[in-house]
Parts: structure tokens; sequence; C-alpha cells
């Protein structure tokens, strides 16, 4: 019960920082997108978008690093944790020098004929490659200070510094918006220097707060952690830096054969499936620290019941979003957006479902990550993540639409749930059967009756707001009752009662 509380009252501190934080968020896209133009934001989206992808690549990083801290902290070994720390530090360092000089080899061949894009910006794109390479060495060093926040569960932390985040986002569109300057290098420039401000705000931060955060190399140096770290950070890189390479190789793809106005409605796709997929990563940021303790205390039993409860609460908080939103998208996309590029509807509703679907297996990597057998997981992984791009170069070639690629990326998840159930029963025991009666059945099941359902208003009434209501509200009051009649077992309805419970007595006391 005290692990349910814990793991409510730091859910309950992230969803209050997403009530805040979502809505800005897509404001200030539109902000952006209407300042900047489609042809400006499909170019940052190029070129500077792999700045949002080090948001991933930090997170997939973080939760390497994190695995040892909170492996140590369930062993109930303080020492070991400066040991991890320290180790951490060298180990994020050099592999931050090797990543900018990768970024800056590729970035030559990037500009020299593979990107396209117009003459007269392709000064002001190198200018924010560069910024971007900036942002990247500042995102790698802090991966240790972000992992020690994130063993310590420190949500509160997490969420004051993303509501910090948001404001300073809109702050920047809103000044583009008015300032006569080269307004792409500007928002280019502004949102590099962001990345930097808020890393350093967290190295601050954990020096002061915790403890186990010195820097004293000699003293806490320990060979064979780091060989340990070392191995276990370099198949986690590769399986991460195989997903990274992946999507940002998409988004290239994207732009050779169709031009920067298919990037931008690549890149309102990403806005939408990023901001709905925040509800269920936040339930996860809470969860994820049990997963990796409760291995360190040698409970397998309660590993694992975690993590397919995390798979199954995270399908369905996406799920109970994804579903309207999917078939409103069209007209929700003409309300937020004064001009939708071509192609942005079909892009949002495929790369939704996709992301709605890798959900049922979102917790397999933690768990499995947890035991520190990784290598075979992480290879298959990124050799599935890697075999998107030529096979959807050779389609393009053939005269594939732009949505194949999205298509292509719901072949590649089943490819991934399919490896991780695998792992998860080879490496952690987890019984293939009851997963599948449990886990995938249930979620399949609640889906395909509320989507049934909330189509009915669709066939009734033309398109308005009026609907978007209709639909909204059905699916609503549709997918809760599924979600606890099927979709929930009597433990699972417990501990989500017992949550329930916490965050109201919490919320009342204040």
């Amino acid at each position: 019960m005290q692990q349910a509380n814990r793991v409510a009252k730091n859910t309950g501190i992230l969803y209050i920082q997403m009530a805040i934080t979502v809505t800005m968020s897509l404001y200030t896209t539109r902000l952006i997108l209407s300042a900047l133009g489609a042809e400006d934001f499909g170019i940052f989206n190029v070129v500077g978008g792999a700045i949002a992808m080090l948001t991933f690549l930090n997170t997939a990083m973080t939760t390497a690093s994190q695995r040892f801290m909170s492996f140590a902290q369930g062993e109930g070994d303080f020492e070991k944790q400066k040991n991890i720390f320290n180790v951490s530090l060298v180990l994020h360092f050099f592999i931050g020098i090797v990543v900018v000089l990768l970024l800056e080899i590729v970035g030559y061949f990037l500009f020299d004929g593979i990107l396209k894009i117009a003459p007269n910006r392709i000064e002001v794109a190198k200018m924010i490659y560069q910024f971007l390479i900036v942002s990247t060495f500042f995102t790698i060093i802090s991966v240790p200070y972000d992992a020690v926040m994130n063993a310590h569960e420190n949500m509160l932390l997490v969420a004051v510094l993303r509501i910090v985040e948001v404001v300073l986002k809109l702050g920047i569109a809103i000044a583009i918006s008015y300032l006569t300057l080269d307004r792409l290098y500007l928002f280019g420039l502004l949102m590099a220097l962001l990345t930097v401000i808020l890393l350093v705000i967290r190295q601050i931060y954990c020096h002061k707060k915790y403890d186990e955060v010195t820097i004293q190399i000699k003293k806490y140096y320990n060979k064979s952690i780091f060989k340990e770290m070392t191995s276990f950070a370099g198949w986690s890189l590769l399986g991460s830096s195989a997903s990274m390479i992946t999507m940002q190789g998409m988004t290239i793809l994207i732009n050779s054969f169709f031009g920067v106005i298919v990037n931008a409605a690549q890149g309102i796709a990403l806005q939408i499936t990023g901001q709905l997929m925040a509800f269920s990563n936040t339930m996860l940021k809470a969860l994820n620290p049990l997963i990796v303790k409760s291995e360190g205390e040698n409970n397998r039993e309660k590993m694992l019941k975690a993590s397919i409860t995390g798979n199954k609460l995270s399908f369905f908080l996406l799920l109970f979003f994804a579903i309207p939103v999917i078939i409103e998208m069209p007209f929700i996309l003409n309300l937020w957006l004064k001009d939708v590029p071509e192609y942005a509807i079909i892009f949002c509703r495929l790369n939704l479902f996709r992301s709605t679907l890798s959900q049922l297996t979102i917790t397999f990597p933690t768990a499995i990550g947890a035991t520190g057998n990784i290598k075979k997981s992480q290879l298959v992984e990124s050799v599935i993540w890697i075999l998107l791009l030529p096979i959807s170069y050779l389609m393009f070639t053939w005269g594939a639409q732009p949505k194949t690629i999205y298509i292509n990326l719901i072949f590649m998840v089943v490819a991934l749930t399919i490896s991780r159930i695998y792992f998860a029963h080879t490496i952690c025991g987890m019984s293939i059967k009851n997963y599948l009666t449990d886990v995938i059945f249930k979620g399949f099941l609640v889906a395909t009756i509320t989507t049934l359902i909330t189509l009915v208003p669709v066939y009734l009434i033309s398109e308005s707001i009026l609907r978007l209501i209709l639909v909204l509200l059905t699916s609503s009051i549709i997918v809760i009752p599924l979600i606890i009649v099927i979709g929930l077992n009597v433990q699972e309805k417990t501990l989500v009662l017992a949550m329930g419970n916490n965050i109201i007595k919490k919320i009342k006391k204040r």
C-alpha cells in the first residue's frame, strides 16, 4: 500500500503538471507554425527536429543509468550509489564526445546533396544543426543527474522543470512572432539555449539535494562497475541510437522524396502524438523505478506484476484519448491550426495508432533491463528498427505514397511487440499465455467495443463542434466502464482504487 501511495503521489504531481503543459504546448506549436510558415517549419523538423529526438535519446540513456541507481537503492548500498554516479559521469562524457564527432561527420554528408533545402535557407539550416550538436553534448553529460532524480522518484522537480520549459517555449513562440530577424535562425538558437539552461538547473539542484551526487572520480571510481555499466550502456545505447537514427532517417527520407512541406505534416503528427502519449508516459515515470527496485530487492514476482500492470494501464490511458482524436482528427486539426499541411491528418492518425499499439509492451525493456541481461533483446530490437529505412526507401523508389512510412512503422511495432514478449518470457520468466489473455486480448476487446460505439455519432451527425463533443462523451462514457469491468483484474482494480483514493485525500488536504 505504501508503494501504491508513492506511485499515486508521483502520478498526481505529474498529471497536474500535464494539465498545465499540454494545452500550452499545443498552442505554442500553432504559434510557431504560423510564425515560421510551413516551409521553415518543415526545415526545422528536418534539421533541428533531431533536437526533439534528443529527449528520446536522453530518456533511453537515463534509463540505463537509472537501472544501476535504482538497483543499488533496492540493495540499500549507499556507497555503491556514489560509485555508480561517478562512473556514469566518466562514461557519458566519453559518449558525448563520440556522438558529437559522429554528428559532425554526418552533417557533412547531409548538407552535401542529401537534404532538399532551398539554397537561400541552407546556411541557416547548417547553423541550426550546430545548435543541435551543442544541445546534444549537454544532454548526454547530464544523463547521470536525470538518473539520480528518477531513481529518487523526485517527480515534483520533473513537473516544475517541465512547466518552466513550456512557459519559456511559449515565450520563444511569441518572441519570434514579433521580431523582424530571421525567425528560423532565432528559433533554433533559443531552443538550443533553453535545452542547455534546463540541464544546468538539474545539475545544480542534484548537487545540493543528494549526498551521492559528489564528483570524486579517483575516490569512487570502480573498475568492475565501470565494466558492467559500459556493457549495459553500450547495448542500451545501441537500441536507443537505432530507434533515433531510424526516426530521424525517416524525416530525411520524406524530405528527399517529397520536400519540406510534407515534413511539416510529419512535425504536426509527432507533436500531436507526443502530447497525448504524455498521459501514459507520466504514469510510467512513476512506475519504472518501482520495477527496477523490486528486482534489486530480489523480488521477481513483484517486478513482473508491476511491469504487466504498467503495460495495461499505459495502453488504456492512451486509448482513452486516442480513439476520439483519431476519429475526429480532420476537425481537430482544422480547429487547432490556421493552415493544415497536406498529409497531416493521415500522418496523425497512423502515428497515434502506432503509438497506442506500442504501449502494450512499453515496460518490458525496463523489466528486461532490471535483470541486467539486455544484449540479445537490444540487438534484435536494433535490427527491427534499422530495417524500416531500407524497406521504406525501396517502396518510395517504387512510387509509394508518404503515408507508407507510417504503415511500415505499425508493422515494425508488431515485430517489436513479439520480440519483447519473447524476451520477457525467456529472461524474466513471464507467462506468455497469461500475458496474451490478460493484456492483449482484454486490451483489443476494450478498444474494439469502444471504437464501434464511438463511431455511431459520426454516421448520424455532420462534422461540427457538437459532433466532436458527442464523440468525446460517448468514448469516455463507454471506455471507462469497459476498462474497469473487462480490462482490469482484481489486484489491478484494488491498486487503481487505492491510488485514486490517495490522490483525492491529498487534494482535500490542500
